[in-house]
């Protein structure tokens, strides 16, 4: 192989290296930003847990009182 040919073939090669190096960076910065996401959407989610929770007990307890406010006859419509 020439001296040339190989020259050419080490630049072409450190070009490829080189773009390989620079999307890799790329894609560690961009799971690290992914990574730092997913915990704020972890973090969300555990609050929407509780909020729901609170609904839900706050849902039976307007339940309860409605039914203690408004009795219904045996067949069903209000008394």
């Amino acid at each position: 192989m020439a001296d040339d040919a190989l020259d050419d073939l080490v630049r072409r090669l450190t070009a490829l290296v080189v773009k390989i190096d620079e999307r890799d960076t790329h894609m560690v910065e961009r799971l690290d930003a992914m990574q730092a996401m997913l915990e704020e959407q972890r973090e969300f989610n555990r609050q929407q847990v509780a909020i729901n929770a609170d609904v839900r007990t706050t849902l039976a307890r307007l339940d309860t009182m409605l039914a203690r406010m408004l009795p219904q006859s045996e067949n069903g419509r209000e008394a």
